[in-house]
């Protein structure tokens, strides 16, 4: 048998040999939660624990499980790997069906074998669909029943803003404007390229996502790092790690905030109006480092990736290291729990459950990375003042199910209209809307008069 049939399968034995042989942890996930998460020593090791939920899809008559009060339906479903969410001011809902981009340089070696498997089974690693769905609920039910193609041909796209009479849309390695006119149901003039963004052939995080300020003058756009701790180099992490600013009216773009291993959701808390993200920590540290989190994120900040985690708790398998930029590494706000992957953020302001004004919703799109699984759920933080006040609260779980398989993996989190939740399940290939149990129609915006 050739070479190039020999490294699939010992991959696959790998991976399989390390899901079964990973010790589990010995502290709870709820450790590694909150303002002051407990950070034990690391535990590094040549091959790093691979615990992965493989992606199975959900079984006919089989739902996640809302907390109590709530109920959750399908708000859409048979979409391709739905990740992001955007609402249009008029309801209708914007989700990007994408995937990673081709990344040939990603998946070099023994390492990079395995990667690429465990993110098939966990349920990634397809071809991208490359565009944005538009999706309508014309009666008010929370249910779309109308499902047009808004925007095709794009190079795995994820984040979505519109200012004015503009959409942007954040491609793998470009910043994209479209003219949109309200109620369009599809776009088919090209847009105009206005930002390049890192991309190529490595492209180790390739999600890139966008948000505008309230005064619509300015766009934050996320850039995730080039691999674990720039094990690939320094020299391939130019441009990333961070959020970027990009003024609208003079085209210029400056870092506003480094250090940022990975981060995706973004939004502005009322409170405070300060600018909050959710960031994926770094791997291969043992089932208890490093907790992802969120947190304000404050202009020439600097969050401490690659040389240290959490603050200034140094990474030693950095080389060199740079004692300078540790010194001004600043402590994230809120720990979301060791390996949660917690990629959607969305503030809720809006008035149908007003138990959650205020606060934060999470999406957790779930390990790899530990034993036993930590994520896989929608989660609630609430906040008093700007800051977050109290322990995590479940709003959706049933992700996974009593064997470790995942049914869904939830991602991207948006409010609708009505104030309902939705929730993009990359691996259902659904969006799920949660709302009150008592709450039944809704009067679609575009139903109402101007």
């Amino acid at each position: 048998m050739s070479a190039r049939f020999l490294l699939p399968i010992a991959s696959s034995a790998i991976v399989l040999a390390l899901t079964g042989c990973a010790s589990p942890s010995s502290s709870p996930i709820t450790d590694s939660y909150g303002p002051q998460p407990n950070l034990p020593e690391p535990k590094s090791s040549l091959l790093p624990t691979v615990n992965i939920a493989t992606a199975k899809g959900w079984p006919a008559g089989i739902m996640p499980t809302p907390t109590t009060g709530l109920k959750v339906q399908a708000f859409a479903e048979k979409l391709e790997h739905p990740r992001w969410l955007y609402v249009l001011p008029n309801g209708d809902v914007l989700v990007a069906e994408t995937d990673a981009p081709s990344k040939p340089d990603d998946s070099k070696g023994i390492k990079g074998k395995i990667a690429q498997l465990v993110m098939k089974r966990a349920g990634s690693s397809y071809p991208s669909a490359n565009r944005i769905s538009l999706l309508r609920d014309t009666n008010g039910d929370g249910i779309a029943d109308q499902k047009t193609v808004f925007l095709q041909n794009l190079n795995s796209p994820f984040g979505m803003a519109l200012v004015g009479n503009m959409l942007y849309v954040a491609n793998t390695d470009a910043l994209i404007r479209f003219s949109y006119q309200e109620g369009a149901t599809q776009i088919t003039v090209s847009g105009t390229k206005i930002l390049d963004l890192p991309g190529g052939t490595l492209n180790h995080h390739w999600t890139k996502n966008v948000i505008a300020n309230p005064a619509g003058t300015k766009l934050y756009i996320t850039v995730g790092s080039n691999s674990n701790v720039a094990e690939n180099g320094f020299d391939k992490e130019m441009g990333r790690a961070l959020i970027m600013e990009f003024d609208i009216a003079s085209g210029k773009a400056r870092p506003f905030a480094t250090g940022l291993r990975n981060p995706n959701g973004m939004d502005w808390q009322s409170q405070s109006g300060a600018l909050w993200t959710v960031v994926n920590e770094r791997d291969e540290l043992g089932n208890d480092l490093v907790p992802d989190y969120m947190t304000s994120v404050k202009d020439g900040a600097f969050y401490g990736w690659p040389y240290s985690y959490y603050g200034q708790h140094v990474d030693t398998r950095v080389k060199p290291q740079n004692p300078e930029l540790v010194a001004r590494a600043i402590k994230p706000d809120y720990a979301l729990g060791n390996h949660t992957a917690s990629l959607g953020l969305a503030f809720y302001a809006a008035e149908l459950m007003p138990q959650y004004r205020g606060g934060a919703l999470i999406g957790q799109h779930g390990s790899w990375n530990r034993k036993p699984h930590s994520g896989y759920k929608v989660v609630f933080v609430p906040f008093q003042n700007g800051q977050p006040s109290g322990k995590p609260q479940d709003v959706l779980t049933g992700f996974l199910n009593d064997k470790g398989d995942a049914f869904g993996r939830p991602v991207g989190v948006a409010v609708d209209f009505s104030g309902a939740i939705l929730v993009a399940d990359d691996v259902g290939d659904m969006i799920w809307r949660v709302s009150p149990v008592g709450a039944t129609t809704y009067e679609s915006p575009m139903n109402q008069a101007p």
